[in-house]
C-alpha cells in the first residue's frame, strides 16, 4: 500500500501527516517552533533549528505510523507564506530566516509609500507592499547589513528551505514565490523591471528557477534519509503556500464560498478564474495549485496569536474554562474592547494592541470575551473586502485552531450573518501538502481531482438573528475606535 507524507511550517508549530490516497491519516507529529526577537519589531528562526523540528516531526509521524519508510512514495511541504530564508554562495543558511511578521523594515515601507510604490507595483504584482514581503526585507538588508546582503546566493521561502534540507536542489514553488513581489502575475515569471524598481536589482541571480505545487523537485538525499527516517530516493514536491493549501482541504471551488483561516494570521481567500480589473480595492493574488486559477486573499497577523500571548501571561491553559467562561456572559454586551495587534495590524503602519473600556466591574472573562471579539471584528475588516471582489458568497468554510470554539464560531456566525461550515480534518496543511504529492506521483490528474477525496465531514454553524443587531453595534464602535487610534498613532509618529 502507497503513503504519502505532507509537512506544514506554520507560525507557531512544524507539523507532518502520512496519507494514504484516499486521505486518510494513519500517523502525524509536531513541535513547537521559536520565535527569536534580538530587536523590537525582528522576527526571526534560526534555520538549523528549524531544519533539525521539521526532521524530527517526520521521524516522528513515521514512528507514529508504523508506516515502512519504502511504502512513503512522496513529500509535500506546506508553509507560511513571505518573509525571507537566505542561503550564501556556498549553499550555506545566511544568519537567521525572517518570518513574515518581522516589522524591521517599517520605514522603508512607509517610504515606499510616500513614493507611492504600491501604486505603480500593483498592477504588475497583484500585491500590496508591506514589511513582511521578502522585498522590503531585501531592501533593508541592502540598507543596514550590505556585507550579508553581498552574500546573498539564493533567495528563498520557508518551504523552499526545508525542500532544500531534503534534497539538496534549490528551487522556488509558484503558489509562494508569485507573492513576493518579484513574480510577474500576468506572465509567470521573474520580473527584473520590479526589482529595479525597489532599488534591489542585484538580487536577480539569486532568484531560483520557479516550480510548480506538484512538480517533483528533487529526492531525499542520504543525510537528509538518515535524519528523517525516510528512503533515499523519495520523491519531494514543489509544495505549497499555507493559505493555498487549506483552501484547498476546505473545499473551494467556486466563488459562493470563502475560507476563512484563524491561526497565526486572519486569513480570508476565495479561487476565481481570472484576474479582474473592475476592482476599485487592491486585492491580494496569488497563483493556486490548479493551473490558470488564482487565490485572492485577504490577511492579517492579527488572529489567534494574541489569545496565546495573554494565555501564558495569565498561565491559563485551559481552553475549555475559557469558552465556558465567554459563553456565560451576555453577547456583545461588555464595554471592553480588544485591538489585536501585538504581532501586526490591518490598520496601518506601527499599530498596537490594547484593552478600552475596562471599569471595576469587569473581570477577566470580560477580558477574554473582549480577544474573542476583537479577533472577529479585525477579520471582518477582510471579510468585507472580499465580499465586494465574491459578492455572491452564501457560506464561509473555517479553519484553524479557533474553529474547535463552538462559542467563537457562533460569534463569527453571529456578526456576519453567514452560516459556517467548519471541516473536521485535524492537519489541512499536512494534508494539502501530500495531495500534491499524490499529484506529482501521477495518483490523480491535479488538484480538482486530487481534492475530491477530501469528504471531511462539516460541523454547521447557524447565525442567531437575534443578536445580530447587537454584534453590529458592537462592531462600529469597535471601528470608532480604531479610527481614533490610528489618528494617535500618525501623530506619534509623525
Amino acid at each position: 500500500m502507497d503513503f504519502w507524507l505532507g509537512v506544514d511550517c506554520g507560525g507557531t508549530f512544524i507539523k507532518a501527516g502520512i496519507y494514504d490516497s484516499n486521505g486518510k491519516e494513519y500517523g502525524s507529529y509536531r513541535q513547537n517552533l521559536a520565535i527569536i526577537s534580538a530587536k523590537p519589531g525582528w522576527a526571526e528562526r534560526d534555520m538549523g533549528e528549524l531544519w533539525q523540528a521539521c526532521a524530527a516531526v517526520i521521524a516522528g509521524a513515521i514512528r507514529s505510523s508504523g508506516v515502512a519508510a519504502e511504502n512513503i512514495k512522496g513529500v509535500g511541504i506546506s508553509a507560511q507564506g513571505k518573509g525571507l530564508y537566505l542561503l550564501d554562495k556556498n549553499q550555506v543558511p545566511l544568519g537567521y530566516g525572517v518570518i513574515s511578521a518581522d516589522q524591521r523594515a517599517l520605514a522603508i515601507v512607509k517610504q515606499w509609500q510616500a513614493e507611492q510604490m504600491p501604486q505603480k507595483l500593483y498592477p504588475i504584482t497583484r500585491q500590496t507592499l508591506w514589511t513582511g514581503h521578502p522585498v522590503s526585507i531585501l531592501r533593508w538588508l541592502k540598507q543596514h547589513e550590505p556585507a550579508r546582503y553581498a552574500q546573498i546566493g539564493s533567495v528563498l521561502m520557508p518551504h523552499d528551505y526545508l525542500r532544500f534540507c531534503l534534497t539538496g536542489e534549490i528551487a522556488c514553488e509558484e503558489t509562494n514565490i508569485s507573492e513576493s513581489n518579484l513574480y510577474n502575475m500576468q506572465s509567470g515569471e521573474y520580473d527584473a523591471e520590479l526589482a529595479k524598481l525597489l532599488d534591489i536589482e542585484e538580487i536577480m541571480p539569486a532568484l531560483p528557477p520557479i516550480i510548480g505545487s506538484s512538480q517533483i523537485a528533487g529526492y531525499i538525499h542520504e543525510e537528509a534519509a538518515r535524519q528523517t527516517g525516510l528512503k533515499e530516493g523519495t520523491a519531494v514536491v514543489g509544495g505549497l503556500f499555507d493559505v493555498v493549501s487549506t483552501a484547498l482541504c476546505a473545499g473551494l471551488d467556486d466563488e459562493t464560498k470563502l475560507n476563512t483561516v484563524l491561526g497565526t494570521w486572519s486569513v480570508v481567500s476565495g479561487i476565481t478564474s481570472h484576474l479582474d480589473d473592475s476592482q476599485s480595492l487592491p486585492f491580494v493574488y496569488g497563483r493556486y495549485a490548479q493551473q490558470g486559477e488564482f487565490i485572492v486573499h485577504e490577511a492579517s497577523p492579527t488572529s489567534a496569536a494574541n489569545l496565546e500571548w495573554f494565555t501564558r501571561q495569565w498561565k491559563v491553559d485551559d481552553y475549555a474554562e475559557i469558552n465556558r467562561a465567554v459563553a456565560e456572559l451576555p453577547k456583545a454586551d461588555s464595554s471592553v474592547l480588544f485591538m489585536p495587534f501585538l504581532y501586526g495590524s490591518n490598520a496601518g503602519l506601527g499599530m498596537q494592541a490594547g484593552f478600552y473600556g475596562l471599569q471595576s466591574i469587569h473581570t477577566q472573562a470580560h477580558l477574554w470575551q473582549a480577544i474573542y471579539e476583537g479577533v472577529i471584528f479585525s477579520l471582518m475588516y477582510h471579510l468585507e473586502r472580499m465580499r465586494q471582489r465574491f459578492p455572491n458568497t452564501k457560506v464561509l468554510r473555517v479553519t484553524g485552531g479557533p474553529s474547535r470554539s463552538d462559542v467563537w464560531m457562533q460569534m463569527l456566525a453571529d456578526l456576519t450573518g453567514l452560516p459556517l461550515e467548519i471541516p473536521q480534518l485535524e492537519e489541512s496543511g499536512c494534508l494539502g501538502a501530500a495531495l500534491m504529492a499524490m499529484v506529482g506521483n501521477q495518483v490523480f490528474s491535479d488538484s480538482k481531482q486530487a481534492q475530491q477525496i477530501i469528504a471531511a465531514q462539516m460541523k454547521h454553524i447557524t447565525p442567531d438573528p437575534t443578536v445580530y443587531d447587537k454584534y453590529q453595534n458592537k462592531y462600529k464602535k469597535y471601528k470608532l475606535l480604531l479610527e481614533s487610534l490610528t489618528h494617535f498613532n500618525n501623530h506619534c509618529n509623525d
